[in-house]
């Protein structure tokens, strides 16, 4: 298995935990932005190309900044997602609204925003107009083919037992009832496999999604303004994963538009793409310090984080990598189950890892926590959540949230005047 590195060193981390002490998630700005230069350059072939960042990934609007200089919107599936894009200067057509089973209230709010609205399901088509008054002249809806689908590595996901989306006969439908309503640009959105670590999903769907295009073209007339590929493209949790190459991707997929779009006349459409894990996830870290070891049934190191600050392995049984700051070099033959301090026993970063020798405060740094890990975290057993940090491009660091604190938490109970005293 080969090796990963951090992209902070015990060094840094002394010197950063002087002001700031762990746990804290911290993000590297210089590997974020050449990110989002090549996906970028990788679909720059298409003039109306646009990538929403999806803010549930990594929802702050210091890093939503970062890739609104790269002239990149954001994917919000709720009013606070986009209150936060709101807040980091997005304008019209900037947002796309992608949510599912939406309250009005929040339909309403993304219309009055400028969102680009997404729509789930045929029958929100009439929800919506009720509760806006009219269709907004650009909307989008969400396609689900059912069923199942492979790539080319083995993987699979089953797009037939998902809550989301229009079903092809309702596609054909829902964009004539659109159209009549006075709809002018249409979009077809698809999220079809999760965390995918192939350059072959996008050409894939893009296919799907440009072979339905025409079709749709063919049958009812309508021209299909924007096809958005959505998310899915993953990354390379374990070291010996070979990561997604973003200028394959775009290269495939532009491949693709010109077998079947192109001479059908419309190498007008636009492509969107939502990606959230792939522009973030390798450029966080969750870095933690081992207080306790424990030495009974199995090797225990106890670290001041747990699940409230990365729920992933928990929830999931996902694969984060661990490096043991200073010792990276050291030979990794102990093995440990690292653990936070809930009371529950999923509370596990590692089960059966082969690490170097860990003493009691050595840093302990979790790799590719930059999407779904401090936006997935929670308060059980009353924890708070842990900083968020950004070590900029000229090396100094930036805390774009603060940890919270126990008045965080008291603040919604109705009975403030218990709590005065002691928090």
């Amino acid at each position: 298995m080969t090796n990963k590195l951090p992209f902070v060193t015990k060094e840094m981390i002394d010197n950063i935990t002087k002001t700031y002490p762990t746990p804290f998630h911290i993000y590297d700005e210089k590997g974020i932005r050449e990110n989002a230069k090549a996906m970028k350059e990788a679909f720059s072939w298409n003039k109306g190309f646009k990538e929403y960042f999806a803010v549930k990934a990594l929802p702050n609007p210091r890093i939503l900044e970062i890739f609104k200089d790269y002239g990149f919107g954001c994917d919000c599936a709720s009013a606070n997602e986009i209150t936060l894009a709101l807040a980091a200067g997005m304008k019209q057509g900037d947002i796309m609204f992608s949510s599912n089973e939406t309250p009005a209230s929040e339909y309403k709010y993304a219309y009055e925003s400028g969102a680009i609205i997404n729509l789930d399901d045929i029958t929100h088509i009439e929800f919506l107009e009720g509760i806006i008054g009219k269709l907004p002249e650009t909307i989008s809806i969400r396609y689900n083919p059912g069923g199942t689908i492979t790539l080319s590595n083995g993987i699979m996901d089953n797009p037939g037992d998902a809550k989301y989306g229009f079903t092809t006969e309702q596609v054909y439908e829902g964009v004539k009832i659109l159209m009549q309503k006075g709809v002018k640009n249409l979009g077809i959105h698809a999220f079809l496999a999760s965390n995918t670590v192939t350059n072959d999903y996008y050409p894939q769907l893009a296919k799907q999604l440009f072979e339905l295009a025409v079709d749709v073209k063919k049958k009812t007339g309508i021209h299909i303004s924007f096809i958005n590929l959505s998310g899915g493209i993953g990354i390379a949790y374990r070291p010996d994963q070979t990561p997604n190459d973003i200028k394959i991707i775009g290269e495939g997929v532009r491949k693709v538009y010109e077998q079947i779009l192109v001479p059908e006349g419309m190498d007008d459409v636009s492509i969107f793409t939502e990606s959230g894990r792939f522009m973030t996830g390798p450029y966080g870290e969750l870095v933690t310090t081992a207080i306790h070891e424990k030495h009974t049934h199995k090797e225990y190191i106890g670290v001041d984080a747990c699940a409230v600050n990365l729920m992933r392995p928990a929830m999931y049984g996902a694969y984060h990598h661990i490096t043991v700051l200073g010792k990276e070099n050291e030979p990794c033959d102990h093995m440990y189950d690292v653990v936070g301090s809930l009371c529950e026993n999923n509370d596990k970063f590692a089960i059966d890892r082969m690490l170097p020798k860990i003493d009691i405060g050595d840093y302990i740094v979790i790799h590719d926590t930059g999407a779904h890990g401090y936006s997935m975290g929670y308060n059980y057993n009353g924890k708070m959540k842990s900083a968020e940090l950004l070590l900029k491009e000229d090396g100094s660091v930036e805390m774009i949230r603060r940890a919270e604190e126990p008045k965080d938490y008291f603040a919604t109970l109705d009975c403030t005047p218990y709590f005065k005293d002691l928090v």
